[in-house]
């Protein structure tokens, strides 16, 4: 039977060799696994985020700040077995969680993983940082293994998810998902001392320049369904990684009155939770080496 894993849905024989719409076949890839500041705070925590970035995408949006690993150009392949000691190891390093970043295309194998380095004292709580292009069903697999969702709502506009995730129907399968995440999960559960976060959903939105529109309709849909219940994460940090000739809306970086705009249209709504970004952020220097480290 071919892959069903994600909304694509490309049958792919990946069991077989076969490489998928994500890139990847069944093998586990990763292309670093390390402690990682950049994270909202309270994810971050004082310690860092004990994040592993799986090679592969199903979703490889053309303006990715990651393109190198989401189009399969970087990574080492790691076993189970091998995934379970990488989580165990970042515990011991203080991590404050476990971070899975892209790691949609091998949900059912880091299930696994999961498992494994839990019955072995994995305690930490664990992240599912995907990119929201997901299906209910798979993410039902991990019910009782994540205690934290960082999904992106990207779009809300099938022309725009179309145009630079060839993925009309993103903002259906991603807001499918998104309820079954807070199915699970539920409402926010901070540490004593309120710096980190052990349970919940916190929701990212990428503000693209010259789709402020879009961007209040993304946050509109996710304060009229969930009110105070998610965090925002509204991010600024878009850059141009390359240039688009075809697409040249994306080649420049988000403005300061944009952004602002944004803000100022949460506040108008409503919005109680929600992490803003201040201040120069869009810079390739938040992008961590891809070298393989700690696989």
């Amino acid at each position: 039977m071919g892959c069903r894993l994600c909304p694509r849905e490309c049958d792919a024989d990946r069991a077989n060799g076969e490489k998928g719409r994500c890139g990847e076949t069944m093998e586990i890839r990763a292309a670093r696994a390390a402690l990682h500041m950049w994270e909202e705070p309270c994810i971050s925590g004082p310690s860092g985020s004990g994040t592993v970035f799986f090679t592969g995408c199903p979703l490889k949006c053309v303006f990715c700040q990651n393109a190198s690993i989401a189009a399969s150009q970087t990574g080492k392949a790691v076993s189970t077995e091998r995934l379970s000691e990488i989580f165990l190891t970042l515990q011991s390093q203080k991590a404050c969680n476990i971070n899975l970043v892209t790691p949609t295309h091998f949900a059912p194998r880091i299930a696994e993983a999961l498992r494994l380095a839990k019955s072995r004292g994995l305690t930490v709580p664990i992240v599912y940082n995907t990119g929201g292009y997901e299906k209910p069903e798979i993410l039902r697999l991990l019910e009782g293994l994540v205690d934290i969702y960082l999904p992106d709502l990207k779009y809300v506009s099938s022309r725009l998810s179309a145009r630079y995730s060839d993925a009309p129907d993103y903002f259906s399968a991603a807001s499918a998902a998104l309820a079954e995440m807070f199915r699970q999960v539920g409402t926010p559960v901070f540490s004593e001392d309120g710096n980190l976060l052990l349970r919940g959903i916190i929701v990212r939105h990428l503000m693209l320049p010259g789709h402020l529109a879009d961007s209040r309709r993304v946050v509109k849909y996710l304060y009229e369904t969930y009110g105070n219940k998610v965090y925002l994460s509204l991010m600024n940090q878009y850059t141009p990684v390359r240039f688009f000739p075809d697409r040249r809306e994306l080649n420049r970086r988000v403005s300061h009155r944009e952004y602002r705009e944004l803000i100022d249209y949460c506040l108008a709504l409503g919005v109680e939770n929600a992490y803003i970004q201040e201040g120069e952020t869009a810079s390739e220097s938040f992008i961590p080496p891809f070298d393989c480290e700690g696989i």
